[in-house]
């Protein structure tokens, strides 16, 4: 186990000392009535304990803050997270999905504009209309299966595009071509197995990620492929 104070650090959270501070002011109190309201509705009525009586938390406010900061900056699995905090894997996970729709409800702050918080990406959208911003999304679409037929939904389903946009033409020639590596990452984002590394050892995610690619080269190369019976029937 680390020492919580060093994860604390700015190089992990990403965010000064005195911006933490200011988060665990304004969001302890909410989880806290957060906790207090499920514990009184597994009771099903008022606390009989004295406050403060029974079992302590293995991670408090500050810890589950920072754990949730970490994760969304560096993307490190909670199995990761709980080493380092020493606690277990679903202990991270039930303290990241609580402090996460905290961070929702609170909303991103506009710099220049105090009070003002977007929640939501309407929120951004009137924003930038009422500052006369313009908004350019440059974003990869992943295809994704579509139900097999004569199941619902199938009709409903909307899969991603087949071909990107080559480009858009601004002023600062920003996001006027797709570089080869973003196209790459792309691709790669599509295998579900390279979303997150689940194997111990490098060279065990190098083969899964060699397989990836090794599929992508076929589909892109091979893009009619020809049933068996076909290929065992061709001279």
């Amino acid at each position: 186990m680390v020492n919580r104070a060093v994860l604390a650090h700015r190089l992990f959270t990403r965010i000064s000392r005195r911006h933490l501070v200011c988060l665990v002011e304004e969001l302890a109190v909410p989880w806290q009535a957060g906790v207090e309201g499920r514990r009184h509705a597994v009771r099903g009525g008022v606390r009989k304990r004295a406050a403060g009586a029974g079992a302590r938390h293995q991670l408090v406010f500050v810890d589950r803050l920072v754990a949730t900061l970490i994760h969304l900056r560096h993307d490190l699995p909670h199995s990761v997270l709980g080493l380092l905090f020493g606690v277990d894997r679903s202990t991270v996970t039930r303290a990241i999905a609580e402090v996460r729709t905290l961070l929702a409800e609170r909303g991103c702050a506009v710099p220049d504009h105090p009070g003002l918080r977007l929640r939501t990406l309407t929120d951004v959208f009137a924003y930038a209309q009422a500052e006369g911003i313009e908004l350019r999304l440059d974003a990869t679409e992943i295809q994704v299966r579509r139900p097999p037929a004569g199941r619902g939904g199938r009709r409903a389903f909307v899969s991603g595009k087949k071909k990107q946009n080559k480009g858009i033409e601004i002023s600062t020639r920003l996001g006027r071509h797709r570089w080869t590596i973003e196209r790459t990452m792309a691709w790669l984002a599509g295998c579900r197995r390279l979303h997150r590394r689940h194997e111990r050892k490098a060279e065990h995610f190098l083969a899964f990620t060699s397989i990836a690619c090794t599929l992508i080269c076929y589909r892109k190369f091979v893009p009619n492929r020809r049933s068996k019976t076909q290929v065992l029937a061709a001279p």
